[in-house]
């Protein structure tokens, strides 16, 4: 078993293969963080997972893994480090990312996207991170933006 930083190292390379072979865009590009928020939006309502979605077995595990995703893509755009308690029994939850002299805390933003929905979504905690996530996806063919890809 290795440090929190390198579980969350790997957790993010494991759920970005995850992701892509499940058809969505997890290539650590600031903009792929709209892709975080259209999972959640496919796989999860009001903080319950949709029956049979993605989220539907080892939430847990994988909330950590797309906390660790998002933070990963902030710390390839903008550099900074992550730390951690080894020892804590929360240390998951509480790993924290410094990126120059602000701090954030990935795992529990990806939480509270889970629980509250859009309103605490990921492409706009990329971007008050500083991040060019780009635009919202919008829709094609008057299809809603997740269901065109």
């Amino acid at each position: 078993m290795g440090t929190i930083v390198e579980d969350i190292r790997g957790a993010a390379d494991w759920i970005a293969k995850a992701l892509q072979s499940s058809g969505y865009k997890a290539d650590f590009s600031p903009s792929s963080l709209w892709e975080i928020d259209r999972f959640f939006d496919e796989h999860s309502r009001d903080g319950t997972v949709i029956a049979g979605g993605l989220l539907s077995e080892q939430l847990g595990q994988r909330l950590f893994g797309l906390g660790s995703y998002v933070g990963e893509v902030v710390r390839r755009a903008k550099g900074g480090c992550w730390s951690a308690v080894d020892n804590k029994a929360e240390a998951e939850i509480n790993a924290q990312l410094q990126v120059g002299d602000q701090i954030c805390w990935p795992v529990q933003r990806v939480m509270k996207r889970f629980k509250n929905g859009p309103e605490d979504g990921i492409a706009v905690y990329g971007m008050g991170l500083g991040l060019d996530v780009g635009a919202r996806p919008t829709p094609r063919h008057g299809k809603p933006w997740w269901k065109v890809w």
